[in-house]
């Protein structure tokens, strides 16, 4: 006579995968709601308007706009580099808050032939009389060849 052996899940068996998939359940559960907990990235954004080219010694106009829902006040600035060499704030607008694109406007002129860079810097500020802003973003570079 010979013995064959049964095959099959056994009441433990049936257990143990049972408790598995509540364990995987529980932990895609788990990272759901990590995840959902998570604050939201503040969204920005800063841009510079300037003419792609000037004569050397006509004025031209650089504008530059900026917007962050991370602060209750901001104030954009611009900056301008000719040659390499550091940057140098030109002019900054006025402070704004929350809900309002900051803005400023600022007339540039090339005294020499070359390219001079222009850039945007948006500052958060804690109150509208904030002397010590804190740098949000800053915008690409805009390079107008002055000939």
């Amino acid at each position: 006579m010979t013995r064959t052996m049964k095959t099959g899940t056994t009441k433990t068996g049936t257990q143990a995968l049972s408790r598995r998939r509540v364990a995987v359940t529980g932990a895609l559960g788990l990272a759901t709601v990590a995840l959902a907990a998570v604050p939201a990235h503040a969204k920005g954004n800063v841009d510079v308007t300037a003419p792609g080219t000037a004569a050397v010694g006509k004025a031209f106009t650089v504008t530059a706009q900026g917007e962050d829902d991370a602060t209750n006040y901001k104030r954009v600035c611009l900056e301008d580099r000719s040659g390499g060499r550091a940057w140098h704030q030109v002019a900054c607008g006025a402070t704004v808050g929350r809900g309002t694109e900051a803005r400023v406007v600022a007339q540039a002129k090339g005294t020499h032939r070359g390219t001079l860079e222009f850039r945007a810097v948006l500052y958060g500020l804690s109150g509208p009389q904030d002397k010590h802003p804190t740098r949000m973003r800053n915008s690409d570079v805009v390079k107008v060849q002055v000939r």
